[in-house]
């Protein structure tokens, strides 16, 4: 069955596609002087510039069937050739729908994790996927995802409203709508300080077919104490009367640090993961709680990923490097005797010399320790704001910074700098999440211009820039993630998290939970 095409019909007998006709000319449009003279011009302004641009979005699908008619497939571009799929992803991705959801204010500005686990109902135990929201408050709320009647009979739910685009000919574009949440009475729970990072980990599925998941929290640290690394077991089926006391027995905290913990990772079984310091980087036993040093160095590590077999880490540090960190030299307790090495400076540095130090050594380098290649560091203009592995393409990452740059880096490039830059990004202090496609294909970023971007990961273009909230969209939570083969049984090895709800993303800011799809 052919697929269908926004403002497009397929013709069975010709085999091909034709536009959808406008209005029959002569015909009358429902639009008149006294109502359009009511209308402000700031409430018309911004539907106009959609309008114009869906009419451009409708040519260039209409441009790009042409091509494939003309060329098959591999259709001519600006870069040579190119995929006749890919192109069609991108014009579908630069049109989304957004819709908010009411009463979430200040829910899920800190981190978000989207997680299918399963309930123990009256009638049964049944599966359902769970929004797992902190806030920089230090509260966890989780939340329900889709036909919420089924799952709980009491509690508050939160209704989405559309809030993009706001053009009437838009909103007859089909899409389906996304799940209502459903926040049952009592699911919070106040951690002991603000919440700083949060990863599930652990089996989708054992061999008998339950999961075997964990959700990874970790906390800030306040003025009295330091940042602590807790986990809430998933495994087991959640009680239907859900209260926060149930909850809070399903958390128990792994490990404690004299430190702040600014971020985290785990490993793919769950067995480990490393968290980033003002110290540097320490591995985590999550089972006996042991942590161990593998990097150390005097400036913030503010994001890091951990590579899946749990070998080699990426470290973004407040200084704008990026260094990677082999995880098998590591050394216990805070007095840990790792290797030194003294890094240069990126031509403009970020240090201020200090009395103690002399002038010449600040302005040319900075003393790292640990098993570290000096090969396999680079940096950027400014403290490291998010780093995000890809999944498809495991030697790749994408880095932001707090001036606002984006690059995409190649672990077996490092030195030669970065593979792919990406413009329009808007920062300056904040640290703000990238939400990457599971497929590879897009990336978002909020910005402080209260904007939410998407880019085309491969081609570096800006599809979509926008303004629909008031407030900075700080955490991308993307509904998706690909099956690992070995974790999974042959029956189940399809199964994509979030599926149902369609291809879109989570994001939160302090003005509450939005969800972004597209057709």
């Amino acid at each position: 069955m052919p697929q269908d095409l926004p403002g497009f019909y397929f013709d069975a007998e010709k085999n091909r596609y034709f536009p959808i006709k406008g209005p029959i000319p002569g015909s009358s449009r429902n639009s008149s002087p006294a109502s359009t003279s009511t209308t402000t011009q700031k409430s018309i302004s911004k539907p106009n510039l959609v309008d114009k641009s869906c009419r451009r979005i409708r040519k260039k699908t209409a441009k790009l069937l042409q091509l494939r008619e003309l060329c098959g497939d591999l259709i001519p571009c600006s870069r040579g050739k190119c995929s006749f799929q890919e192109e069609y992803q991108k014009i579908q991705a630069s049109q989304p729908i957004v819709w908010k959801f009411q009463g979430t204010e200040r829910i899920g500005d800190s981190a978000m994790e989207l997680i299918h686990v399963n309930i123990d109902r009256p009638i049964g135990i049944t599966g359902t996927d769970i929004l797992f929201a902190a806030s920089a408050n230090g509260c966890l709320s989780f939340y329900v995802v889709g036909k919420v009647q089924q799952q709980f009979d009491y509690g508050i739910g939160c209704m989405p409203d559309r809030v993009w685009p706001l053009s009437i000919e838009e909103r007859e574009r089909f899409v389906e709508l996304p799940g209502h949440l459903w926040r049952p009475s009592g699911a919070s729970v106040n951690m002991s300080s603000n919440i700083s990072c949060m990863k599930m980990h652990g089996k989708h599925s054992d061999s008998d077919g339950l999961p075997r998941q964990h959700l990874m929290i970790t906390s800030l640290g306040s003025e009295t104490s330091g940042g602590s690394v807790y986990t809430l077991n998933l495994g087991e089926p959640l009680d239907y009367d859900l209260s926060s006391l149930m909850l809070r027995r399903r958390i128990y905290k792994a490990a404690s640090f004299n430190c702040t913990v600014w971020t985290a990772d785990c490993n793919s079984d769950g067995s480990q993961a490393v968290v980033g310091t003002n110290l540097g980087a320490a591995l985590v036993n999550l089972e006996t709680g042991v942590p161990s040093w593998v990097f150390r160095c005097k400036s913030d590590v503010l994001s890091l990923q951990l590579d899946h077999p749990g070998k080699i880490v990426l470290c973004g540090l407040r200084n704008g490097a990026i260094v990677t960190v082999d995880t098998r030299e590591k050394s216990e307790g805070l007095s840990a005797r790792l290797a030194r090495h003294q890094i240069p400076y990126a031509s403009q540095g970020t240090c201020k010399p200090s009395s103690t130090t002399p002038r010449n050594l600040t302005k040319r380098c900075f003393e790292l320790r640990g098993n570290i290649s000096q090969s396999h560091i680079t940096s950027m203009p400014s403290s490291i704001s998010c780093l995000a592995s890809l999944q498809l393409y495991d030697q790749c990452f994408l880095a932001s910074s707090m001036d606002g740059s984006i690059r995409l880096y190649d672990h077996r490039l490092m030195q030669r700098g970065p593979v792919q830059f990406y413009e329009g990004n808007v920062n300056s202090h904040t640290r703000i999440q990238l939400g990457v496609d599971p497929y590879g294909r897009f990336f978002m970023s909020g910005g402080e211009d209260c904007n939410l971007r998407l880019w085309g990961i491969k081609s570096g273009e800006l599809l979509y820039e926008d303004k629909f909230m008031s407030s900075v969209p700080s955490v991308v939570c993307w509904p998706g993630e690909l099956p690992r083969m070995q974790d999974q049984s042959e029956n189940d090895r399809d199964y994509v998290y979030g599926q149902e709800h369609g291809s879109g993303a989570w994001l939160g800011s302090e003005e509450g939970l939005f969800h972004v799809r597209w057709s």
